[in-house]
């Protein structure tokens, strides 16, 4: 079943095409092309790109990519054959105008505003790139920590009431994805 999504281009590339659960928030302005798989209860936000054209973008359930983020990928190629994949889990937060390019980013991970996050490195579950961060090729961040700057090095573990923040704006996404999806149904075009 096809669903319609105004204002959103789904674009499908060398026999891939987007496979997008009927539950997505998917807002105007959006770009999402080729091989990308994004889960049940997830939402991608005002004018994000995510592009799998040369490569694979999986994102797990009630995670939200946040407005004006772009997600790539890089192919396996001599040197490299396993390529960089880009692997997001579920519950995730990325931030605003973040860019996650062939990483991992594992459940409950966060990217806060603007932050990048390079091939190959690895958020690791209830860990947090800080917002400007830049998370450099290979890195890998433990579970529960923080790390920030440019490059990105780890500053502190997380508490626990840090971690229910985070949480909680897991559940804040899922909930304001339908009141916008409701507004966006009930506005003229």
């Amino acid at each position: 079943m096809s669903i319609h999504r105004p204002g959103v281009r789904i674009v499908p590339i060398h026999g891939k095409t987007p496979k997008i659960h009927e539950s997505v928030f998917i807002a105007p302005g959006c770009t999402i092309i080729g091989d990308v798989e994004i889960g049940e209860g997830s939402s991608i936000w005002y004018n994000c790109v995510l592009r799998a054209d040369v490569f694979t973008i999986r994102i797990g359930e009630r995670t939200n990519v946040q407005d004006g983020s772009v997600l790539h990928c890089d192919p396996p190629r001599p040197g490299d054959p396993e390529g960089s994949p880009l692997e997001i889990g579920s519950d995730v937060l990325i931030g605003h105008m973040a860019m996650c390019h062939g990483c991992v980013i594992e459940d409950r991970g966060f990217v806060g505003l603007g932050a990048i996050a390079m091939n190959k490195s690895v958020i690791g579950s209830d860990a947090m790139l800080a917002a400007g961060a830049m998370l450099t090729e290979g890195k890998v961040m433990e579970p529960r920590s923080l790390w920030a700057g440019r490059p990105a090095k780890p500053m502190k573990e997380l508490t626990d009431a840090a971690i229910m923040g985070m949480r909680a704006g897991v559940m804040h996404y899922a909930e304001n994805a339908k009141h916008h999806a409701e507004a966006l149904a009930n506005s003229p075009t």
